[in-house]
């Protein structure tokens, strides 16, 4: 067991706190989610029941579809940033908590592309003072908690602080980060299947990609703008893992498309349907079909409680700024600049695996295996 090789925090030691932009509880917000039977929510309702949301930080600009109502109001972002540190250090002290880490559980926002204001972070607490357009609601949560020294993952494809002043920050802080994109559903299928093509060097001709799914990120996903930050995450995997460049024969001229329809009779329980041609020996032609009947939260709750954990255990080892080594659970692994980011899930695996055991000065695994015959 991994808590047993290192010294990860114990589940009876963690307090949960949180942000939302409607009211309710986490109870009544878990029913009206309807993903977890009530037999599973009852035993836990009094618990559930106590934590009530702080105000989001908001603006809906950035996520057309929703209409918060539990938010925060302030002058300026920068104003923002500080009630976002005044809500952690509160619930620090009300909790009696030596330590925080923050995931984001939140929307899909509008694709934004690094600009100016995100080169520096002279330049971005300028851009915060003046209310740029281009700093988002997930940017500012960042912010605050790279201010305050609290580790921070992104399970959505935001820009959130994967550009050049996010990154100084975090450094100069000595904050752990990671990111993007919580990979659960089609991606992971993807990111399993592609390597094995590429084992094979079976060739690939074309990947249709669809979704339905009912549940608020559907309903967020169905707006063109956020729609087009999920796709640009779900398009990159399979350029990174098949190197086209390196492979212009078999993977050359890959026709890659992905869909997400927005249909509220599924709710949480998603569908992602996969069409694969793919070429073997001589060119003979194949297909593949995939279909993923999945639960999309059920599938993403374990990541972002192993993340909490990894994040609060790279925080106490001293790694600061991008922990690459968690890109086994993101559709677009953030990296140092110019590093070519690893999609290969095996690979990511392997990697989370050597660095647990490079912290405990263990012998890192090659799979070599001369020892057995030598």
């Amino acid at each position: 067991m991994i808590k047993d090789f290192v010294p990860l925090a114990s589940l009876d030691s963690l307090e949960f706190a949180g942000w939302d932009l409607f009211p309710e509880n986490a109870y009544d917000a878990a029913v009206h989610a309807a993903v977890l039977e009530d037999r599973h929510l009852r035993p836990i309702q009094e618990e559930l029941s106590a934590l009530e949301p702080m105000q989001a930080v908001f603006y809906p600009e950035y996520v057309k579809r929703l209409h918060g109502t539990h938010v925060k109001s302030a002058p300026t972002k920068a104003d923002m940033v500080e009630a976002v540190r005044e809500d952690i250090r509160r619930v620090m002290r009300e909790k009696g908590c030596s330590r925080a880490v923050a995931v984001w559980c939140g929307s899909t926002e509008i694709y934004v592309e690094p600009s100016d204001v995100h080169q520096s972070v002279e330049s971005f607490e300028k851009g915060l003072r003046e209310n740029h357009p281009a700093i988002t609601s997930s940017m500012i949560y960042a912010w605050a908690c790279l201010k305050e020294g609290v580790p921070y993952a992104n399970g959505a494809p935001n820009l959130t602080f994967d550009f050049p002043a996010g990154h100084e920050l975090a450094r100069e802080r000595g904050v752990a980060i990671a990111g993007k994109d919580f990979k659960t559903g089609q991606t992971l299928m993807k990111t399993l299947l592609a390597p094995g093509f590429k084992a094979r060097m079976l060739g690939l001709n074309g990947w249709f990609s669809t979704n339905i799914l009912g549940n608020r990120d559907g309903e967020v996903l169905d707006d063109p703008e956020n729609f087009k930050s999920k796709e640009v995450s779900k398009l990159g995997v399979l350029e990174h893992i098949l190197q086209p460049e390196v492979y212009p024969d078999l993977y050359g001229k890959v026709y890659h498309k992905v869909r997400i329809n927005y249909y509220p009779p599924r709710g949480d329980e998603k569908e992602g349907w996969d069409n694969i041609d793919i070429f073997g020996w001589l060119g003979y032609p194949m297909q593949i079909k995939v279909d993923f009947l999945c639960r999309d939260s059920i599938l993403a709750a374990p990541l972002v409680l192993d993340l909490a954990l990894f994040l609060d255990l790279a925080q106490r080892a001293g790694l600061r700024g991008v922990q690459e080594w968690l890109s086994f659970y993101f559709k677009s692994p953030m990296t140092a600049p110019g590093l070519y980011p690893e999609h290969d899930l095996f690979i990511q695996l392997m990697k989370l695996k050597n660095t647990l055991r490079w912290m405990q000065g263990e012998d890192l695994i090659t799979h070599l295996g001369r020892e057995y015959y030598d």
